[in-house]
């Protein structure tokens, strides 16, 4: 089976990349800058050259190619870029992945994003979903929580930068995900026939709210969190105002992030048989505090031997 995975660049993108080359597929990534994806290439993928937002250099990405992996999302401070890419790139792709008779196409969207079509990325993604769905070709979609590793510039670094956290008056538990984790799934489901033309929620096996990382950072980091509460009655006011919504950009948006997740929904009951399906053991996926010590761990590592560094330089000096 040969793979075109786009955003493969990305966070979620080059985990699912890494992991499908570990298993043998034949991979080509679509992307702007061979300069930026130089690292892809030299992990044994085949680069070529395709925009979303230029319909025309499409069609020749999916040449001799089996499943098609959009782990793409633009970062929309721009609601023209956004709606260029994010709505007309991904119809053009799902018209010419129909025409290329494409046997597999998986799309990753938001947990909720029907339920906040006032907030455009969320609107276009449920868009997405909706003409996938009708397009007649093979799909499965994953809706995602958050990463880990989004939750290390929300709260990790602010702790070790003494910068405050932001955070709303929620107590909402969210099962966040490591990439590497979901790009197991993901690549699992081309081997599952149960998964065509299935839409799944996808979250950890452990919920956390925000109080619990905020500690669990502040036992690893060894200092105190400078925590500020924002309303959520705040936080609409503000997210309607601004009307528009990023991925972990800034404070507000992924304030915004939490509410959405903050809506009631009954995708963790299902999470037990969802990890059957998949035949992966709870046990296997990565842990948050797990990921967040072996963070840590890197980070004191790293000091040291900055520490070091400086002291041999100035031990050169002296001499």
């Amino acid at each position: 089976m040969s793979l075109l995975i786009i955003g493969g660049t990305g966070t979620l993108g080059r985990q699912i990349v890494l992991q499908a080359l570990t298993k043998g597929y034949k991979v080509r990534c679509m992307v702007r800058n061979f300069r930026k994806a130089s690292f892809l290439k030299e992990w044994g993928v085949e680069l070529v050259y395709g925009d979303l937002a230029k319909p025309e250099t499409i069609p020749p990405c999916l040449k001799g190619i089996t499943a098609i992996i959009d782990a793409s999302t633009s970062r929309p401070d721009e609601l023209d870029s956004l709606k260029k890419v994010d709505w007309d790139g991904k119809l053009y792709l799902i018209e010419a992945a129909k025409a290329a008779k494409i046997k597999r196409f998986v799309f990753f969207s938001a947990q909720n994003a029907e339920q906040f079509d006032n907030i455009p990325l969320m609107k276009l993604k449920s868009g997405v979903e909706t003409k996938l769905k009708q397009s007649q070709i093979p799909y499965t979609i994953f809706r995602l929580t958050g990463f880990y590793q989004g939750l290390i510039e929300q709260y990790a670094i602010p702790i070790l930068e003494n910068l405050p956290i932001w955070v709303t008056n929620e107590n909402t538990y969210i099962s966040y995900m490591d990439t590497q984790d979901i790009a197991k799934f993901c690549l699992r489901s081309l081997q599952i026939p149960k998964t065509v033309n299935q839409t799944f929620f996808l979250s950890g096996s452990k919920g956390w709210v925000s109080s619990e990382i905020i500690n669990l950072c502040e036992q690893l980091a060894g200092q105190q969190a400078k925590v500020q509460k924002v309303p959520l009655f705040l936080l609409k006011f503000v997210s309607s105002f601004f009307g528009f919504f990023e991925w972990g950009q800034n404070i507000s948006d992924r304030l915004a992030f939490v509410e959405i997740l903050n809506v009631e929904n009954n995708f963790s009951k299902s999470t037990f048989e969802l990890y059957k399906m998949f035949k992966i053991d709870p046990s296997e996926i990565i842990q948050l505090d797990d990921y967040f010590l072996e963070y840590f761990i890197r980070l004191l590592k790293r000091l040291r031997d900055i520490n070091f560094e400086d002291v041999q330089k100035q031990k050169n000096l002296i001499i």
